[in-house]
């Protein structure tokens, strides 16, 4: 797609075209861990012997994260150019790295790439895959715009970077639907996932209350949303470990009570400055966090057969 003649603000690119390490850099290759990590959650609980289905592993961990999440991510700083432009003028679309409408044609570019790999694993995968591009869509992009409301905006984050691709890989390799434990795990630690998205939201907030975005820090004020992302990660975590227990996994149960206590712990520093420990508890807490997911998931792995 050529690009159109770019803004003063913008800038352009010397040679009129997208800069390959801004391209890689629009991609935000940081954020692909935690659909990918989602998705090996999902092949740890489909007991598939990696020894037979790599080949279709690897397929789904490039589905999950660099196309899927790479392709959410252009679509989200082309319809957040102008708030970037505000909150962050380095990254490539404001800065002018990625001239004209090549942000949009990368995004429409990468949503054809995810399709196609969808299609590539099967039916099950390629309806996943339908979803997961249309909310990516609807949270950026007009009339939508899911991200304009906090509440529904960090619901749809959360389902796509950890119900979605969880399921998706026991059907990418070949098992079948999940079962109905393995369902629920994973909407849970979705829901959860609703907390971290705030505390994403956090570092944005000036641009958010100029252009509004009615985030959970814009709407309800940096302390009480703090507490409702550690309510909403805890809640589910708490949840978690219950059914596990109904399930006899009471060591995975155990498990997951000692990470979610160690969180808590961790959580009246967040809750003292939120804007400046949101990133500090992102790398904590929310590691404590994917890390019992994990451990659920093994705990109930299904038989492969």
């Amino acid at each position: 797609m050529p690009p159109l003649a770019a803004t003063p603000a913008q800038g352009t690119a010397a040679s009129g075209l997208p800069q390959p390490a801004a391209v890689l850099e629009l991609l935000k290759p940081i954020t692909w861990f935690p659909p990918v990590w989602a998705f090996g959650c999902g092949i740890a609980a489909s007991g598939a012997p990696l020894a037979e289905t790599w080949p279709r592993a690897l397929l789904g961990l490039l589905l999950a994260g660099p196309a899927v999440c790479g392709m959410s991510q252009a679509v989200n700083d082309w319809f957040d150019r102008h708030v970037d432009a505000l909150n962050e003028p380095h990254r490539p679309i404001p800065s002018g790295r990625i001239p004209g409408r090549w942000g949009l044609g990368i995004a429409l570019g990468w949503t054809v790439l995810s399709l196609a790999l969808g299609a590539a694993l099967g039916g099950w995968v390629l309806g996943a895959t339908v979803v997961g591009v249309a909310l990516a869509w609807a949270y950026s992009a007009p009339p939508l715009r899911l991200k304009r409301e906090g509440w529904w905006g960090n619901l749809a984050c959360g389902l796509c970077y950890e119900t979605l691709p969880w399921l998706t890989a026991v059907a990418a390799l070949g098992h079948g639907a999940p079962s109905l434990k393995l369902c629920c795990l994973a909407l849970l630690y979705g829901l959860g996932a609703h907390g971290i998205m705030t505390l994403n939201d956090f570092k944005s907030v000036a641009g958010d209350r100029r252009f509004g975005i009615a985030s959970l820090p814009v709407q309800l004020g940096e302390e009480k949303a703090a507490v409702v992302a550690c309510l909403f990660m805890g809640m589910a975590q708490f949840m978690v470990a219950g059914l596990l227990l109904g399930w006899g996994a009471p060591y995975t149960c155990l498990a997951v009570l000692l990470l979610l206590a160690a969180q808590v712990a961790l959580m009246p520093r967040l809750l003292a400055a939120p804007r400046a420990r949101a990133a500090w508890y992102a790398g904590t807490g929310v590691t404590l966090y994917v890390v019992g997911m994990l451990a659920s998931a093994f705990a109930l792995r299904q038989p492969w057969s």
